[in-house]
């Protein structure tokens, strides 16, 4: 069975969406002129708008706590090394 889905850039959904939002035509001369459903069209709009607080929220915020993330796995991961070195050292003989 063939699939007859078509499959669009995020680059294409945004201009679709875009004047969707701007609301100088309906959403079906929209849909006529782009051969796309109207309810997809609806849908696009509406996730472009949900998306757009996002967009300019404070994003320092969430870096600053996957820094954090970050930081504290490398210095777990740097004991559980230093352990095992130490470990090895003195399975080598070079720590009494």
């Amino acid at each position: 069975m063939k699939n007859d889905r078509k499959s669009y850039s995020g680059e294409w959904k945004a201009k679709v969406a875009l004047e969707a939002i701007k609301g100088q035509r309906t959403i079906n001369e929209i849909a006529s002129d782009y051969k796309v459903h109207p309810t997809q069209i609806m849908n696009w709009k509406k996730q472009a708008l949900e998306q757009l607080p996002e967009m300019f929220s404070d994003k320092r915020q969430g870096k600053v706590q996957s820094d954090e993330e970050l930081k504290s796995k490398l210095y777990e991961q740097i004991g559980k090394l230093q352990v095992e070195l130490d470990w090895v050292k003195k399975k080598a003989g070079l720590i009494s």
